[in-house]
């Protein structure tokens, strides 16, 4: 009878869960990841994930103080990184990022808003690249890419959300915000609040 001897992808994809395990951990709920922002290419393509790079980081090379709390949202490694004011309370989330560089803006600012079932309105450059998508999406409903929870940021347009399309996470499917599972977008809700840091990477 011949031994069974694993196989080199074998080998490579049990490193990889290996890998990421710890940093999943470092979320209270190490469920899967939450949803983004409207997708305009088949989520179901292959995409290439950056798991080396989810991993829980310190907020000092990014903020000078956590006045308010922070939330750090690195776009290469698709996580968001958040800090409570005095640093007791620390998550990270797997995120949905943009689908291209274009539609990505790095930088800081601050929540400025925090909407419960929020409505959506895609912006004029997404109707003109998507005609057939509706002017508006009322909050609560099952197929709103806002999800239940959003908060709002100083730059327009740009929120961090949930999303009911789970397959969006971890991946470059929105048009520049930043998606989240509902229930991680629930957990970063009650933590943050108008005024919480915002620095994107």
């Amino acid at each position: 009878m011949r031994k069974f001897a694993p196989s080199r992808r074998a080998f490579l994809a049990g490193s990889a869960a290996a890998l990421a395990s710890p940093a999943l951990a470092q979320s209270e709920y190490a469920t899967p990841f939450e949803n983004s922002t409207e997708v305009e290419r088949d989520p179901t393509e292959s995409v290439r994930r950056n798991i080396s790079s989810f991993r829980s980081l310190d907020w000092q090379p990014y903020f000078s103080n956590t006045k308010n709390g922070a939330i750090l949202v690195d776009i290469d490694s698709r996580a968001l990184h958040y800090w409570s004011e005095d640093q007791s309370i620390y998550r990270l989330y797997p995120s949905s990022v943009p689908l291209t560089e274009e539609l990505t803006r790095r930088g800081r600012t601050t929540v400025i808003q925090k909407v419960v079932a929020p409505t959506w309105r895609p912006t004029p450059s997404m109707r003109e690249r998507n005609p057939e998508w509706p002017a508006v999406v009322e909050g609560g409903a099952p197929d709103n890419p806002l999800g239940p929870l959003a908060l709002y940021l100083g730059w327009t347009y740009y929120r961090i959300h949930g999303t009911h399309d789970t397959r969006k996470i971890g991946r470059r499917s929105s048009n520049g915000c930043i998606g989240l599972y509902n229930e991680h977008i629930t957990q970063l809700f009650e933590l943050a609040k108008v005024g919480t840091q915002v620095l994107l990477i």
